[in-house]
């Protein structure tokens, strides 16, 4: 039998956020409580996201220096504040960080490839960017 949470989910998210507010005990707890672990399961997917275009950036200019252009440095700047938000609004994100770069640095490969015509085995197959470099633009690669 189809539920409110099937036929429609925003009446449903109404509905359970009145009964929990008005100290109910009659609400949908398994529906919540997936609900709650998608919401968190979005915000790492968001950081991965947003770290692979900023990774991307960051092969581009490295690897194009000679095509380097304004928007390049625009999208870096932009996609280093995001990532650093989000890890600013989910601490509990940043003892991950080594494993979410290592996440998104296959996106960030392919991307970076079909925007350069580099090919992806010409970029190095670990990210080469310290979680300083990303987060700050401190230093280059892990090595320095």
């Amino acid at each position: 039998m189809a539920t409110l949470y099937d036929l429609d989910f925003h009446a449903w998210t109404v509905e359970q956020s009145h009964r929990l507010r008005s100290g109910s005990q009659d609400f949908d707890a398994a529906n919540i409580a997936e609900e709650i672990e998608a919401l968190g399961r979005a915000e790492r997917q968001q950081l991965i996201n947003r770290t692979a275009v900023l990774v991307q950036h960051m092969l581009k200019v490295e690897y194009q220096l000679e095509k380097r252009i304004s928007s390049w440095d625009a999208t870096i700047k932009e996609q280093r504040r995001r990532v650093n938000r989000l890890l600013d609004e989910n601490p509990s994100l940043r003892p991950q960080l080594a494993n979410l770069i290592a996440d998104a640095y296959p996106t960030a490969v392919t991307f970076a490839s079909a925007e350069t015509g580099i090919v992806e085995e010409d970029f190095p197959l670990a990210c080469p960017y310290s979680e300083l470099a990303i987060l700050n633009g401190d230093g280059e690669t892990q090595g320095e």
